[in-house]
């Protein structure tokens, strides 16, 4: 069984009592340390290596932000705090996720659940199947979409925009050639500088319009390769 190595940093003992009471309920994840200030924390993660990350933003000596920006090689980080005006920091460290105080269990178990999750996709540790999602930032955490829900990516200059069936779209901080790269070449296929769908989502192609369910996008012509070969084996 997978076993994350975390460590909690908190300036406040009741909130590392109830960060630890709730670790503890994990198998999957190991508490190897906790630190009431940021300095010991720090000294810490540069002699040893952990996993997860659990930390405060606002103590008084040194910032939970400003920790995890002097980190070499950062852990997956989960940042537990009062105070919502830092969720956009959080967002550009790349934070899994930002949970509020007081801590509710359940938005706790949803945050390390999906630590538990990327940690496996990560390290290719799925029980020997395939993880068939993607992981992405949007509104300032990491959201894991399952593959078979995505119906096309728009790209919208530096964000893009997934279009996910029978759920709100979901917008990133992305270019469209890097999510490519992280789609399954049989899957998805790019048809425009402004589009990729998901293959087994077209309806038909006509006049260099690709039908889905919900949208009709057009085919540059660069790549009218992909839709030869679709038409011939339809």
């Amino acid at each position: 069984m997978t076993r994350l190595k975390c460590i909690a940093i908190d300036d406040e003992p009741l909130a590392l009592k109830l960060i630890a009471r709730y670790v503890h309920q994990f198998p999957e994840l190991q508490l190897v340390q906790t630190f009431e200030d940021a300095i010991s924390g720090a000294e810490y993660l540069k002699q040893g290596t952990i996993d997860l990350l659990f930390i405060d933003i606002n103590m008084p000596d040194v910032s939970g932000l400003e920790l995890v920006r002097s980190l070499d090689k950062k852990p997956l980080i989960i940042f537990i705090t009062a105070y919502r005006n830092f969720a956009y920091e959080g967002f550009e460290l790349e934070a899994l996720d930002y949970i509020l105080k007081p801590i509710d269990a359940k938005r706790f178990a949803k945050a390390v659940d999906k630590a538990i999750d990327y940690y496996k996709f990560k390290n290719n540790d799925a029980g020997g199947k395939t993880d068939n999602s993607l992981y992405v930032y949007s509104e300032y955490r990491m959201v894991k979409i399952n593959l078979d829900d995505i119906e096309y990516i728009e790209s919208m200059e530096d964000y893009i925009k997934i279009h996910v069936h029978n759920a709100k779209t979901i917008l990133t901080l992305m270019p469209l050639k890097k999510v490519l790269e992280k789609l399954p070449a049989d899957k998805f296929q790019r048809i425009h500088r402004s589009f990729i769908v998901a293959v087994d989502k077209i309806k038909s192609i006509h006049n260099r319009k690709v039908q889905l369910a919900h949208a009709e996008l057009p085919v540059s012509e660069s790549y009218m390769d992909f839709v030869r070969k679709w038409m011939k084996f339809k």
